[in-house]
Order: structure tokens, then sequence, then C-alpha cells
């Protein structure tokens, strides 16, 4: 059979998802913990694969077995074998023409940025920081400019192996809470450090470094040198994966941090 998982993890400890041979990676703890729930190797494929300090409060994995087990064990049981930061959160059975990959038609992404002069204490593995004062408005200008299908080359890392850089985005937002700035991106697929990088070039619109029409520029160009600097990877968070209804996942896109009221 074959179950697909909600999964959250606190990507700063560990090496990215991918299984690696030091075996400090997402993957190889859930796949250890599945494993002695089921009594036999358990293997897995996630929807998205995130880098180091990434962390996932949405990610969707599925893996095949004939080991009958209650899906409440394949939940609990899993999380006691877990490192505590890491997570199942719903199991659900699934037809064998799933996967969590090729099955989803989209991904939503959500940056956090502390923008204050101060850096922060308690955030400082969870969210990026900038000490200049940031234009929200300016921003949320600047990433209307994303929403549509673009070649997105000025936002791609050296080493993504994506077979293509056009991608169409179907959300781009930036909102203010108090000191803190939220980016929300969805699309159907993303570029290697796609996302950090879109948000390096709209801090540095909302810094007044550039207007928000650089960003159509930088779209345009094609051009990884002209844009800015990839943001940390502490402030990016993988919140929601989306598949049709007819796979009765249950919802995991519901990210929310204490103090952030209405998110």
């Amino acid at each position: 059979m074959r179950i697909a998982l909600g999964v959250e993890y606190d990507g700063s400890a560990f090496h990215g998802w991918q299984k690696q041979p030091d075996g400090n990676t997402v993957q190889d703890a859930l796949q250890s913990a599945l494993s002695g729930i089921a009594g036999v190797p358990i293997q897995v494929v996630a929807a998205g694969r995130t880098d180091t300090g990434v962390h996932a409060t949405g990610q969707i994995v599925h893996f095949d077995t004939w080991i009958e087990r209650p899906l409440n064990a394949w939940v609990r049981g899993t999380n006691t074998y877990l490192p505590a930061a890491v997570a199942v959160r719903w199991a659900h059975p699934v037809s064998d023409s799933f996967h969590a990959r090729f099955s989803a038609y989209g991904r939503r992404y959500r940056y956090i940025v502390i923008n204050r002069p101060q850096r922060t204490g308690v955030w400082q593995r969870h969210a990026g920081w900038y000490h200049h004062p940031l234009d929200v408005g300016r921003m949320r200008q600047a990433a209307r400019m994303l929403v549509g299908e673009f070649d997105f080359s000025a936002f791609r890392a050296a080493d993504c192996q994506a077979k293509s850089p056009v991608k169409t985005m179907r959300q781009a937002d930036v909102q203010r809470y108090g000191d803190t700035i939220v980016f929300d991106f969805e699309a159907g697929a993303f570029l290697h450090h796609m996302v950090r990088n879109l948000v390096g070039s709209l801090v540095y619109i909302g810094q007044g470094k550039h207007p928000p029409e650089w960003m159509q520029q930088l779209l345009a160009s094609g051009d990884r040198r002209i844009a800015a600097p990839t943001f940390s990877a502490a402030g990016l968070y993988l919140v929601g994966v989306k598949y049709e209804p007819h796979w009765g996942l249950p919802n995991s896109d519901d990210f929310f941090l204490p103090g952030m009221a209405g998110l």
C-alpha cells in the first residue's frame, strides 16, 4: 500500500532534506523512524527538497509498504522515534498512482524577515533579519510584477538542476505585522534558491536602493549577477503543497507564528 504523510520540521537542526552519507538530514531521520515502526526499511519521496536551514510546516511525503499498521501508528508511533525537530502531522492512504512530487500542482513558500535595528535573539534560526527600515508598499508593488509566467533565471542558483527556468507564479505578496515582514509565494514549482533570491531583491527595493520597476528589469535580463544577494535560509518555510481534491489529503497549509495576528 502507499501512505502519504504531512510532515513539519525545524530545518536548522539538519543538513537539508535530501539523504546524505552523514545521516543528518530530515529524510534520514524520517526513514529511520518509519522503519522502526514497520520493522523493515522504508524509503520516502518528498514533494520538495529543502536546503540546510530551511524549515517546513507543510511538507508532503509518500512511502510504499506491505506492512499493515493503524494510521495512528504511522503518526504517533513514528513521532516517538523522531528527533524533537521533526513531527508527522497526519497519515493518509493513497492509491499507487499518487506521487508526492509529481502529483502536486503547486507549492507555497513563506519567508519571514524581522525588520528592526537590533538583531533578533529568539528568531535567529527561524527568520531573516534586516536592520534598515523597509517600505512594504514598494516591495508589494514589485512583488505583483512577479505574478505570471516568466523566465526566472535572474533568481536561479548556479547549481540549479531544473530543466527550465520558466515558472508560473500564482501569488507574490508582502505584508507587515509590527517588526515582522511576511513574504508569500505560490507557484507550480520553484528554482533552487529562487525564493531567497527574490526576497533579497525585494529587500533592496524596500530599502530604496532601486525602484519597484527594477524587478521587471531583472526578469527581462535573466542575469543572476545583477540581482541582490541570496537571503538567509533561516526565514524560509515550505508551508503548503497543492494537490487535486480527489486525493483527499488533509490541509497542512495553516502556518502560524505567535504574535502574527491575521496570518
